[in-house]
């Protein structure tokens, strides 16, 4: 009871960010939506997205989908993060690199294939077929393809971007943030923005380091500072505390968890991210506020609410995998029919779908650490 964020809360995050994940995959893929700044910052993206806020119509909530629903990534890193601490370092038991990171991968690859088995099978056989090379299937399983160049046009489905960026980020927690102080985990974050900040917004160089753990540090270092911060009100002298992160406890305190409190925060930060990304030098901190707000939605939520979220959230991992089939498969639909109809497709057929992969991963054999 005294955890910032419990397990079920954490299980509610996740139901939040796969959903968000999953409705901006379909809606950025129709041509007149207005797209995302996920790896660029292009003006033109937020010129439209004013336009079609100032003039609203019946695909506004499309619309605020496709340019905002790819912070669900930023969700799941603070997620990754936050795990990570609470499994490897509350515990005097060490792990060593190697073994870390083989367990990791596999982990990782026990998803990656089941999905990119059948979506390469749903792809053979449905128009607008992808040209997979040799090479690119290897560094996708091996999951190094992100430093690969123009990794937009050699990761297919796109958005199994995310494998490469998880294991880049695991290298980085087990060689260089394993139970060191959190002030390792601030300048990491301050290295990774420095090599962006001073890119250009709409450059070749910005794209491939947010490709990369340079453009997800700021979310993932902010779930191991959390994680390591003790619960408001108890002794503060653990070593590396970063007393910033305070912030998350006063959040997640249950002292001062009224409901005014959190529902304040989900609506500041709300009207801070749109706030921040009309400008280029705060669109990188944006991931900051979305996880705030996501943390304050999940401690205001009515129960009924957060059991559909916490349900969302145990099938995360093979929806995430399975949407991109479903996605191969009903996108025509909104091309030539109409956008709500194969949105609704769409939903249906990946929660139907993600039940069955999960029953397929969940009889593949788990690694052990």
């Amino acid at each position: 009871m005294n955890e910032l964020l419990t397990r079920k809360e954490c299980t509610a995050m996740r139901g939040i960010a796969i959903l968000a994940i999953v409705l901006h995959n379909y809606c950025h893929f129709i041509g007149k939506i207005v797209q995302e700044n996920e790896y660029q910052y292009l003006s033109f993206n937020n010129d439209r997205l004013w336009q079609v806020i100032s003039n609203p119509d019946s695909l506004l909530p499309v619309h605020l989908l496709s340019y905002f629903g790819h912070y669900g990534v930023p969700v799941f890193l603070f997620l990754s993060g936050f795990g990570l601490v609470k499994k490897y370092e509350t515990s005097h038991d060490s792990c060593p690199p190697v073994r870390f990171l083989r367990y990791s991968y596999l982990k990782l690859l026990r998803l990656l294939i089941v999905g990119f088995s059948i979506f390469v099978c749903v792809d053979m056989v449905t128009p607008g077929r992808f040209l997979f090379h040799w090479d690119n299937v290897l560094a996708q399983l091996l999951m190094y393809i992100n430093v690969l160049p123009e990794p937009e046009k050699t990761i297919w489905p796109g958005i199994y971007w995310f494998f490469g960026l998880m294991m880049q980020l695991y290298i980085v927690y087990r060689l260089l943030l394993y139970r060191r102080s959190s002030w390792w985990v601030v300048a990491l974050i301050a290295v990774c923005w420095l090599l962006q900040v001073f890119c250009e917004p709409d450059g070749e160089t910005l794209n491939r380091l947010r490709y990369n753990f340079i453009g997800g540090m700021l979310p993932f270092g902010l779930g191991l500072i959390v994680a390591r911060i003790p619960i408001l009100g108890k002794n503060n002298s653990q070593p590396g505390n970063v007393t910033g992160g305070r912030f998350f406890c006063y959040i997640g305190d249950t002292r001062c968890n009224k409901r005014t409190v959190p529902l304040l925060c989900a609506i500041l930060s709300c009207v801070l991210v749109f706030a921040m990304c009309l400008n280029f030098q705060t669109w990188f901190w944006i991931p900051v506020f979305i996880i705030i707000g996501c943390v304050a939605m999940v401690k205001v939520m009515p129960e009924w609410l957060m059991k559909v979220f916490v349900w969302f959230g145990g099938i995360s991992a093979a929806m995430f995998v399975a949407h991109p089939i479903a996605r191969k498969l009903f996108i025509t639909v909104a091309w030539k029919q109409d956008i709500y109809d194969g949105l609704m497709l769409y939903v249906i057929v990946t929660i139907a779908l993600s039940w069955a992969v999960k029953q397929i991963i969940e009889r593949i054999p788990k690694p052990t650490l």
